[in-house]
């Protein structure tokens, strides 16, 4: 099979042979894959990563269970023991000796098949195309916010970043009824969100407020500076970049205005896949482009691109 594989010469494509089914996984035949940041990370560095990049995915069961042959699927990332004390605290994503698709451990999906473990398939609606469902994943990390922060109609929230992950955190905020801010870079971008009766500003516009939940989605080394400057004291501050560089950081102004600061990564399919079967987040207007698997080198110079939106892998 062809895929997108990183390693000591960079990224490219190359044919490597199909992964061996095993017990307890399934061979998924993958009909489209998206770009995101954190692929552009890894391509420059971060985790030091080496296999077939790509963990956002949906496709078609090849080999598995009778049960599971044919039916399309999305994938969650984190590959468990699912036997630590961490796994039987339900904490299966925070696993000590995971592996994680096309990030660590894992090869992902930037291939024409990929090998999932079964207990992290979900079943897609049929009323959710494909072009809708490879977003499941990024869509359940934006969900995640509400499982780890009250979030409800007297919240002031505001999101920083108009890239792919603040676009979809920005709707959900909205959507649980907080009053939200998104700030960005691009016009373009924010007014997908403006269209839906989000309010948004510029960054070179923008002057930092105190708001009750700040993300920081901007993928930037600078945006942990700014996220922290428009929280309020004793507020809470979500920070969803993973980034190549380490930024130089001041921890005072936290400490100063007991600031509550949580990571947030990977979350719930569940209510994603319901939120796109239902039509309530906009994922159309978010691609920008879908690149054939042979030329996925330029589908991640593509996504580099300033003001470049969801780049669709199709093998």
């Amino acid at each position: 099979m062809w895929a997108l594989r990183r390693d000591e010469h960079g990224a490219r494509v190359v044919e490597l042979e199909p992964p061996a089914p095993l017990p307890g996984t399934a061979r998924v035949r993958v009909a489209l894959a998206g770009v995101c940041n954190t692929d552009l990370e890894l391509v420059r560095g971060y985790m030091d990563f080496r296999g077939v990049l790509g963990h956002e995915f949906v496709g078609v069961v090849e080999d598995g269970p009778s049960e599971w042959v044919g039916r399309r699927v999305v994938g969650e990332i984190n590959f468990a023991c699912g036997r630590c004390e961490t796994c039987a605290a339900g904490l299966v994503r925070h696993c000590p000796v995971r592996k994680v698709m096309g990030i660590a451990g894992a090869d992902g999906a930037f291939a024409e098949l990929v090998r999932v473990p079964l207990s992290n398939l979900h079943a897609v609606p049929d009323t959710v195309p494909d072009a809708r469902a490879v977003f499941t994943e990024p869509l359940a990390a934006a969900f995640e916010i509400l499982e780890q922060v009250e979030v409800g109609p007297r919240t002031r929230c505001a999101v920083l970043g108009d890239g792919k992950l603040g676009l979809l955190c920005a709707q959900v905020l909205a959507g649980a009824g907080a009053r939200v801010l998104a700030v960005g870079r691009h016009e373009q971008k924010l007014a997908r969100l403006s269209g839906r009766g989000i309010e948004t500003v510029l960054a070179s516009d923008w002057r930092p407020e105190p708001h009750d939940v700040v993300v920081e989605a901007t993928g930037r080394a600078d945006g942990f500076r700014a996220a922290v400057a428009a929280t309020r004291p004793r507020g809470t501050l979500v920070l969803k970049s993973t980034l190549a560089e380490s930024p130089r950081t001041d921890l005072a102004p936290i400490v100063i205005h007991e600031i509550t600061v949580v990571g947030s990564r990977c979350g719930p399919f569940e209510p994603a896949l319901r939120a796109l079967a239902e039509d309530r987040v906009d994922v159309d207007s978010l691609v920008s482009r879908r690149v054939p698997l042979a030329r996925a080198d330029e589908a991640l110079a593509r996504a580099a691109e300033p003001g470049a939106l969801k780049i669709l892998i199709q093998p």
